[in-house]
C-alpha cells in the first residue's frame, strides 16, 4: 500500500459480521493524533490498486484505516448497500479510537459516501466527514448506469453477475424497513465539519444529489464541485485525494460542538 507495510485486522461489527481491514499507521508525531477510515464504492475493496493509491496519499495526512465492506472483498456477510454498513463503519472508528488515534475522520465514495453520511448522523463518534460521489436518495435511476447498479442488486441475474464478476455477495431480501436516505440524516452531522466533494461529470449520480445533500446539512458544511470529475474512486486524482488530505487535517467542529 506504501513504503510503510500495512497491519491487517480483522474487525467485527456489533452484528456480528468479521470485517477485514488494514491499518496503515501515521508518518510522524503530528500525523499520529489522526486517523481516517477509509471507505470504498460499491462491488470496490480496499485491495484494488486505486483504493491503494487513496491510501497513500492520505496517509501523508495521518494514519489511515482501509475496510471491506460486508459482502466486499474478504469480509464477511452480505452487501446491504448502505443500511447495516453503517456497523463496519462503527468497528472501524472504534477500533482507531482503540489503536490511540485523537481524531478521526471518515472518509467515503459514492456508496461508502451515503455510509460515512449516516454512520455520522446515527452513531457519531467521528471528528471529520467526507463523502465523495454520494447519493442523496435510494431508489435513484436517472442514468444508464444507476439502472445497471440496480439490475444487479435487485435481480438474481444480477446479483449472480455481481459475486461472479466483482465477487460482491449482495442480500437478497432487500430492506425491511427501508433505511432514512442520505438527505434525511445528513442535518444532524452538525457540529461535525461536513466535506462533499462531486463532479460535474459524474454518470452515475448528477450534481442535484450533492446539491441535496448540502442544502440539507447545517454548518459547518463545504461543497466542492469539481470540473471534470467523473465518479468516485476511479475518478480521483492525487491531487484531489491531497486536497481532501489537507481539509480533514486542518477540520474541527463549529464552536457550538
Amino acid at each position: 500500500m506504501s513504503a510503510m507495510t500495512a497491519q491487517q485486522l480483522s474487525l467485527f461489527a456489533s452484528d456480528g459480521v468479521r470485517i477485514d481491514a488494514d491499518h496503515l499507521p501515521g508518518g510522524d508525531a503530528d500525523a499520529d493524533s489522526l486517523c481516517v477510515v477509509l471507505l470504498h464504492g460499491f462491488t470496490c475493496h480496499r485491495r484494488q490498486p486505486m483504493l491503494r493509491r487513496i491510501a497513500t496519499v492520505l496517509n501523508r495526512s495521518g494514519g489511515v484505516l482501509s475496510l471491506d465492506f460486508r459482502g466486499h472483498g474478504r469480509s464477511a456477510g452480505r452487501s446491504t448497500v448502505g443500511d447495516l454498513e453503517v456497523l463496519d463503519v462503527d468497528a472501524a472508528v472504534a477500533h482507531a479510537r482503540r489503536l490511540g488515534y485523537d481524531r478521526v475522520a471518515v472518509l467515503g465514495f459514492s456508496m461508502g459516501g451515503a455510509v460515512a453520511v449516516r454512520h455520522a448522523a446515527l452513531h457519531g463518534g467521528v471528528d471529520a466527514v467526507v463523502a465523495v460521489s454520494a447519493p442523496a436518495r435510494w431508489y435513484y435511476r436517472g442514468t444508464p448506469m444507476m439502472r445497471r447498479v440496480h439490475w444487479a442488486i435487485e435481480r438474481p441475474a444480477g446479483r449472480l453477475a455481481a459475486r461472479v464478476a466483482r465477487r460482491t455477495r449482495i442480500a437478497a431480501t432487500g430492506w425491511d424497513p427501508v433505511p432514512a436516505a442520505p438527505h434525511e440524516l445528513v442535518g444532524r452531522i452538525a457540529p461535525t465539519p461536513l466535506l462533499l466533494v462531486h463532479g460535474d461529470a459524474d454518470p452515475f449520480f448528477p450534481l442535484e444529489h450533492a446539491e441535496q445533500l448540502y442544502g440539507a446539512a447545517r454548518e459547518p458544511r463545504e461543497l466542492w464541485i469539481e470540473p471534470g470529475f467523473g465518479h468516485a474512486e476511479a475518478a480521483a486524482t492525487p491531487v484531489l485525494i491531497g486536497r481532501i488530505g489537507e481539509w480533514i487535517a486542518s477540520a474541527r467542529p463549529s464552536p457550538s460542538r
